[in-house]
């Protein structure tokens, strides 16, 4: 992990604002620890290209819950899924759609609105994570 990413999402997190427009720095905006999204909340502009990494050795996903994000976004997951059923069902059945450590995902979100996501193997443990897009 890069020292000033480290440094930025760690600071985010201890001052109690997991939310930051843009990352500012760094080569992602959301790093992943065993069990959390860091920040847990990232506010970004419309059109902005927001990038996950995998800042752990524990295998993530990054998926969006389907009833979670605007109407007309389209909609994202770590392998390329066109659902969140697709996704689940393709994780749980193959192992599809993992990020292992320092591999990143992207996703530009194109439409205002909230963007609530998940990582399937760690959602009953609390690691989701929302992405507030303004204009």
């Amino acid at each position: 992990m890069k020292r000033r990413a480290f440094l930025a999402t760690g600071a985010a997190t201890l001052a109690g604002g997991c939310t930051a427009l843009g990352s500012g720095g760094g080569d992602y905006d959301i790093g992943m620890t065993s069990m959390a999204f860091e920040p847990a909340t990232l506010e970004v502009e419309v059109g902005t290209t927001v990038v996950w990494q995998n800042t752990n050795s524990r295998a993530h996903t990054v998926t969006a819950y389907e009833e979670g994000i605007p109407d007309g976004a389209e909609y994202f997951a770590t392998g390329g899924f066109d659902s969140e059923a697709a996704a689940r069902e393709q994780w749980y059945e193959n192992g599809d759609g993992n990020l292992f450590g320092g591999e990143t995902f992207s996703y530009t979100v194109e439409v205002p609105g909230t963007y609530e996501y998940f990582c399937i193997p760690h959602e009953g443990g609390g690691m989701v994570g929302t992405i507030e897009a303004i204009e």
